[in-house]
């Protein structure tokens, strides 16, 4: 660990990080700090300006980091390039993204400018018990082999409705929020 007060910026660190900060921080309050700013042995930013950043908004005294000694001084300037380059490289699987983002359900990840994709099913397993739980109480006729583990509510608008169901959306959890607030009405039916 060391004191954030002693770790040093690189004066010619060419990203623009302003913006990814306050994720960033958000990030480090939620899972704690488990990515150590890597330095060079005058203190110097490898890699990790975001994060001390991050580290100072939530006033840390101290931080994880890593002391590169190993590398020499290109190597170090290589290396600052490089590691915020080689991320730019790797893409999306929406499919995957779309089913993981849907299994969570206590953390936002709007936090983490993550959205679900509108026109992608999602991961409905824990929504499955609790609405055949639901069917179950209220003496429908259901055989288990008979309820899939995923089924699909289609709504539909008016085209110049769509910025207003969007902008619903977005403030309201996304999916996950459109799907919690169908199951909390879902929950009063049955009182």
């Amino acid at each position: 660990m060391f004191k954030t007060s002693e770790i040093k910026a690189y004066k010619n660190n060419p990203r623009n990080n302003d913006d990814a900060v306050g994720p960033v921080a958000e990030s480090i309050k939620r899972f704690g700090f488990k990515v150590p700013i890597i330095i060079d042995k005058n203190n110097v930013i490898v890699a990790g300006h975001t994060r001390l950043k991050a580290a100072i908004k939530l006033k840390l005294a101290e931080v994880p980091c890593i002391v590169a000694d190993d590398l020499t001084e290109e190597q170090i300037k290589a290396f600052r390039l490089a590691d915020n380059k080689v991320s730019e490289f790797a893409t999306w699987d929406i499919d995957l993204l779309d089913l993981e983002l849907g299994s969570i359900r206590d953390i936002n990840m709007k936090d983490f400018n993550f959205e679900l994709s509108l026109d992608k099913p999602i991961d409905n397993s824990n929504s499955f018990d609790h609405i055949s739980a639901l069917l179950n109480d209220s003496g429908m006729p259901t055989k288990s082999n008979e309820i899939q583990r995923y089924f699909d509510v289609t709504l539909s608008f008016k085209v110049q409705d769509k910025p207003k169901i969007e902008n619903y959306m977005s403030d309201n959890g996304g999916r996950r929020g459109l799907e919690k607030m169908i199951l909390e009405e879902a929950e009063k039916w049955q009182e």
